[in-house]
């Protein structure tokens, strides 16, 4: 058995091959010999189970039966204590027979002994109602010692009646014990076995792997078939050479690729005309793996290895693959991959912005160095400023240059050139065809008429250049030059096809900048225009603003206008959105504003109105309304918009406020503090409809009022709040000077690229000196008119205005007059002396005066016509006691000492 075991260890590796039919059937033989050992094992061990399960139902059964025979067990259980006259006879009984409980029960089923003292009384647990009735119980259950084999007999008196039970039982653990004992014989009889039979499959297999080398009679013939297949159609070659460098084995491949003679096998290597590199490698030892190795003018890739282990004699194997073609092939994908990848940079890097000059850089910076050593973008002259090109210009100017070495001849941007248009190149330019030129040295059509800077461009090494045209939506936009100097490899069609799809990227992007370059500054002209150029000249407020519109021109708007005596209206709103839409709602916005300012209406009601006009513009575009928020004439409504709008009184240094959905101002007293005053919170214009309420604050002189849209203190990247604290601290310590708090303001809180237009409107506040205002009340008598022509000569000549006094006079009777007859008390006259001359006269009444024109037969209806005529300007207000009538008149110009 040792000599068959140490011979089995020998050839375990090849008898055990499931490859080989000697190993499949070992490994089959083997198993069928476990499995029957297995099965044998496990019947025999279910046998002895089974017996020692019988034998110890057998055991309970005798037991049982024995003891309710026994003498005595039935005059114990009519005992008064039963259970200390049978507990020790059970427990005895037990342990002789090997048991694992003897119980005695009374007909009840309780308990009289068990091994458990504390079990006793308890009822029992299993079947003992048949036994009860003088039968034999016999069954396998769950009792209080776990799984048991038990038999129930009954126990007679004398007279044959059942006066109790007696119940055996072994549990299974004890039969499983027993069977398990069993075991080691068992497995010991199944080791021998196996043992015996792996021994003789390993005889049998040894020997028939010595015949058949482990393979079949079809494996056989299949190994054949497979030999001439690989020798003679595979696209490998193989070469064998053995220890002594003869040529074993070659196949037809391998006698092409080498040009071996067909006589070759068997011959020496040396002796077959190849060249030394190529000997080398089929009789090196050392083993080679996907070397390239040149031969007969062919790029081989070499395999070669040992049959048997470096240091012993054994033949050599070498797989030649002919990969000529393959690299060849793989430069060309190599290449494809790199032109994908500039693609799809381009498709990243190009556009990123709407600048047309940004965007010409950005495929200066693709382009090179990975496709050209130099690239030119040069675009017509509209296309700069924004304008559509009608395809006939051949003027461009230079936008952008990439690439090269200090010192290059190359001209860099704002430089321009001319292209003479009867050249074949240029019309094909023009024609949206890309043009490559590889021998710029013959050639002189790229030139553009500069031979001095194209003798340049090739004594630096200019030698191939593609210019593709920047063609867009049927328009040439420019032309983008690819030069290559330090590659001498020429441009071939796929570098054409290149070009021109970088080219015609750019073109869609350098458009789309152009197009947003003409709408922004159409969008920015009209806002300019709309927006005040200059501030009125007014005594109330001394004022400064700053506007900064954002890249997406907006609807913020701003306004002073002055109003009847001495006052001045501030006006600051913002309009949802940005564009053409938003710009032309805030020119009718802001003109609304300003026709609502000259009827002198309080800032609520003139809120109301626009609340009312932005309310009926909505309604007006229901259902005219395109995509784009536009209506059918292209304005847009005014829903959403936001208005504040002040008024403020140097007279009375008394400044009224409402607000509609907007921010509101903060106060700069004149000691420094700053104040956001509250106002009554009300919706957009066009929201609500609900009538605004104003807010009145007395200011005291040199008070700044700062208006301002939500531009300046909103952020993506801070909340409201945060923006409102950085204006205060702004306006902290902020100089007296508008001018200069705004530039301090802009430069705390403005973003170095504002995403929204920003609007302030700083005015800091005057007050008219008690000296320049006179009034006095009226009685409400005919002859008042003439005490009030007199009042007023005084008064003029305290100021030194005698030389409008008639005038004047004129003015305020025909005023007096108009309140006396048509209008009620009390009636009042005020003369402000400020940049003109105002005169005020209120009454009572309500009712507007008209001025007409009188009949030559009239007695009157002339008095408003000459106010008309004499004053400036003249107007009604109303107020909440009536109304006041006013005229202005220029002061006498007094030359300057």
């Amino acid at each position: 058995m040792t000599t068959i075991l140490r011979r089995w260890r020998r050839h375990r590796h090849s008898v055990l091959s499931v490859r080989s039919v000697v190993g499949q059937m070992f490994i089959l033989l083997i198993g069928l010999v476990l499995l029957l050992v297995a099965a044998s094992v496990l019947i025999l061990y279910l046998h002895v189970r089974h017996g020692a399960k019988d034998g110890a139902a057998t055991r309970s059964l005798v037991t049982a039966q024995t003891f309710a025979n026994a003498p005595g067990t039935a005059e114990a259980i009519r005992s008064s204590d039963p259970t200390a006259e049978l507990q020790p006879r059970a427990e005895e009984v037990r342990e002789r027979t090997h048991t694992d409980f003897v119980v005695v029960l009374n007909r009840e089923g309780i308990r009289f002994t068990h091994p458990d003292p504390d079990r006793i009384g308890e009822r029992f647990i299993g079947t003992f109602e048949p036994a009860r009735e003088g039968k034999v119980v016999r069954e396998t259950t769950e009792g209080t010692l776990g799984p048991s084999v038990r038999s129930v007999v009954p126990v007679r008196d004398e007279d044959g009646e059942v006066i109790g039970m007696v119940a055996a039982g072994v549990t299974l653990e004890r039969i499983d014990l027993a069977a398990i004992n069993e075991l080691p014989l068992l497995l010991g009889a199944g080791a021998a076995v196996v043992v015996l039979a792996t021994g003789a499959a390993g005889l049998v297999s040894r020997r028939l792997l010595r015949q058949t080398r482990g393979m079949g009679p079809a494996e056989i013939t299949r190994m054949y078939e497979q030999h001439d297949a690989v020798l003679h159609a595979v696209r490998e070659g193989m070469v064998i050479v053995d220890d002594r460098r003869r040529l074993l084995l070659m196949n037809e491949e391998a006698k092409r690729l080498l040009g071996l003679p067909d006589d070759a096998t068997g011959r020496d290597i040396d002796d077959l005309g190849l060249d030394r590199a190529t000997v080398a490698l089929l009789s090196s030892e050392d083993a080679v793996t996907d070397e390239v190795h040149m031969a007969g003018g062919r790029l081989l890739t070499v395999n070669h290895r040992l049959t048997v282990p470096p240091g012993r004699p054994g033949s050599t194997v070498t797989t030649l693959r002919d990969t000529t073609e393959l690299r060849a092939a793989s430069g060309r994908a190599e290449a494809a991959q790199k032109r994908l990848e500039l693609l799809y940079a381009a498709g990243i890097a190009i556009g990123t912005t709407l600048d047309v000059i940004r965007t010409a850089e950005e495929l200066t910076e693709v382009a090179v160095p990975e496709f050209a050593d130099y690239v030119t973008v040069d675009l017509v002259e509209p296309v700069f400023r924004g304008g559509d090109s009608n395809g006939a210009e051949n003027r461009m100017r230079r936008a952008a240059t990439g690439g090269g070495t200090p010192g290059h001849p190359v001209r860099g941007p704002h430089t321009t050139l001319r292209l003479n248009a009867d050249i074949p190149q240029v019309r094909a330019l023009a024609a949206g065809r890309a043009v490559v030129e590889n021998d710029l040295h013959g050639t002189d059509w790229w030139q553009a008429g500069d031979e001095e800077y194209a003798a340049s461009l090739m004594r630096h090494g200019f030698h191939a250049t593609i210019c593709a045209p920047l063609h867009a939506r049927g328009v040439v936009l420019g032309v983008a030059g690819f030069w290559r100097a330090e590659r001498q490899e020429p441009f071939d069609g796929e570098d054409l096809s290149l070009a021109e799809e970088l080219a015609a990227r750019t073109a869609v992007c350098v458009d789309n900048a152009r197009r947003y370059a003409r709408e922004h500054e159409m969008a920015a002209t009209l806002q300019r225009s709309l927006l005040p150029r200059g501030l009125p000249e007014q005594n109330a407020v001394e004022t400064a603003y700053r506007y900064r519109p954002a890249e997406a021109v907006g609807g913020d708007f701003f306004d002073v206008i002055p109003l009847s005596g001495a006052r001045v209206a501030l006006v600051v709103g913002d309009v949802v959105g940005h564009g053409l839409h938003a710009a032309a709602t805030m020119g009718r916005l802001r003109t609304a504003v300003h026709n609502f300012a000259a009827l002198d209406l309080p800032p609520d009601e003139l809120l109301g109105r626009l609340d009312e006009l932005a309310d009926r513009d909505d309604r007006d575009s229901d259902g005219r309304e395109g995509q784009d928020g536009l209506d059918a004439d292209g304005t847009g409504a005014v829903t959403g918009a936001t208005c504040l709008y002040a008024i403020y009184d140097p007279v009375e240094r008394l400044c009224t406020l409402a607000t509609a959905g907007h921010l509101p101002p903060v106060l700069v007293h004149p000691d420094g503090t700053v104040e956001f005053p509250e106002l009554t919170a009300h919706p957009p214009l066009g929201v609500a409809g609900m009538p605004f309420e104003p807010t009145e604050l007395r200011l005291a002189e040199g008070t700044r009022i700062v208006l301002y849209t939500d531009g300046l203190i909103e952020a993506r990247d801070r909340d409201i709040d945060v923006g409102l604290g950085l204006l205060r601290d702004a306006l902290t310590g902020a100089p007296d000077d508008p001018d200069a708090a705004c530039d301090r303001v802009l430069e705390a809180l403005l973003p170095e690229r504002p995403t929204d237009d920003v609007a302030v409107l700083i005015a800091r506040t005057k007050a008219l000196a008690p000296q320049q205002v006179a009034s006095w009340d009226v009685p409400f008598t005919p002859s008042a008119v003439a005490e009030g022509r007199a009042a007023a000569g005084r008064q003029l000549a305290a100021w030194g205005l005698t030389e409008i006094v008639f005038i004047t006079e004129l003015i305020l009777s025909e005023m007096i007059t108009n309140a006396l007859v048509h209008g009620s008390g009390p009636i009042r006259v005020r003369l402000l002396r400020d940049r003109t001359l105002i005169c005020e006269v209120s009454d009572g009444s309500s009712t507007s005066p008209h001025p007409r024109n009188a009949a030559a037969t009239d007695e009157g209806g002339r008095g408003l016509f000459l106010v008309a005529q004499y004053a400036d300007r003249w107007g009604t207000r109303y107020t909440a006691e009536g109304k006041v009538i006013w005229a202005e008149q220029r002061l006498p110009h007094r030359p300057r000492r």
